[in-house]
């Protein structure tokens, strides 16, 4: 998922911006990130429908691997559309000027019983009532394709001081760090 950096701010400053990450390195920033937003936009029907269906959920996991783990119910129509299509879209807010997500990947349902387990906590019963051997509850896991994201280097508070700086001299001083997610 390669950005252009033509006439990006990115060039008129000292800084280098951009840091793509590989490995487990983008796995971790994957994990932190997603771990603030606790939530994310998921996007199904990416190929298929029109319109796109968006839904806010709850994220349950990324495991070592880079895969992002949520629960649905068996009969919901983000299955049935997982179904049909497995091509989806993650659109992660950490925080409200930082820790942003996009995430491709392919979905796929399943019902391992021993990961239910894994990820349940009494929080998660207030979508599946039925508790955590409900037969209708279902795994989906996303395996990242490409991803993307947008941070700050040293937090918000020293990014707030750089913009400040900045507006005072004149200089581009953005604390910003952006790049490619390649959790292959």
């Amino acid at each position: 998922m390669a950005t252009s950096q033509e006439g990006s701010t990115n060039n008129t400053q000292e800084e280098d911006n951009i840091k793509d990450l590989g490995g487990n390195d983008a796995i971790e920033k994957l994990r932190d990130l997603a771990g603030k937003a606790e939530s994310c936009f998921f996007c199904t029907n990416i190929k298929t429908g029109v319109p796109l269906s968006v839904r806010p959920m709850a994220i349950q996991q990324v495991d070592d691997e880079g895969n992002i783990w949520f629960m649905s119910m068996k009969d919901s129509h983000k299955n049935d559309e997982i179904s049909s299509d497995p091509f989806t879209h993650l659109l992660f807010q950490a925080g409200a000027h930082s820790g942003f997500v996009n995430i491709y990947g392919i979905s796929e349902i399943s019902r391992d019983q021993a990961k239910i387990d894994e990820l349940w906590s009494p929080f998660i019963k207030t979508w599946f009532q039925g508790g955590k051997e409900d037969p209708n509850i279902t795994l989906i896991k996303v395996i990242p394709s490409e991803g993307y994201y947008w941070d700050t280097k040293n937090g918000t508070a020293v990014a707030f001081l750089k913009m400040a700086a900045s507006v005072i001299t004149g200089k581009t001083m953005d604390d910003s760090v952006e790049g490619t997610l390649d959790i292959d």
